[in-house]
């Protein structure tokens, strides 16, 4: 496994990572901290990332913090997050500036509306590109995806509550791994 060798590293990667995942930055977080840069594997991205889904805030801010502080304690998860954050909000600032010029030409919204698609899609494809981590999860492969299927029946087509299906399953899904981790 490797390691970033400073801070400035580790917050050029984290720039770079932001950059690139315009819509949603997980397929491309997976793709370089695994893949790339391989400062960790897939079973410990899975994990890390589902520790970040259940923290408050921002999947990939709260993978960020972990995987900084992980290598540098607290100076490297406030590098990490400076990473994600500094450089995309100036450009955010910019394109809303941008957007505020342009958004009554319909090109605008079509534009954004095909963005969206393609961020659903990237992130659809990096959890096909995960399912055989789920082979080492003390879940198993075939009760996780259960469990996805639990939760978008329940949030897709029912309409509950976010806050109440992570309560249900997201407890379900701890009380039964450790269970079986026993």
């Amino acid at each position: 496994m490797n390691r970033p060798q400073s801070l400035t590293e580790l917050y050029v990667a984290f720039t770079r990572l932001a950059l690139q995942g315009f819509g949603g930055v997980l397929a491309v977080a997976q793709r370089e901290l695994v893949e790339r840069l391989e400062w960790m594997s897939k079973e410990e991205f899975v994990e890390t990332l589902a520790i970040a889904q259940v923290l408050p805030g921002p999947n990939v801010v709260n993978l960020s913090l972990m995987v900084g502080d992980r290598f540098f304690g607290t100076r490297g998860a406030m590098a990490a997050l400076a990473g994600m954050l500094s450089l995309p909000a100036v450009i955010v600032l910019l394109l809303a500036m941008v957007y505020g010029e342009l958004r009554n030409y319909p090109v605008a919204a079509d534009a954004l509306r095909g963005m969206g698609a393609v961020a659903a899609g990237l992130v659809l494809a990096t959890g096909i590109k995960l399912l055989p981590a789920l082979y080492k999860s003390p879940l198993g492969r075939w009760q996780a995806l259960g469990f996805a299927l639990a939760a978008f029946v329940l949030i897709g087509l029912l309409r509950w509550p976010l806050i109440t299906v992570l309560a249900i399953l997201g407890g379900g899904g701890m009380a039964l791994a450790w269970w079986r981790l026993k």
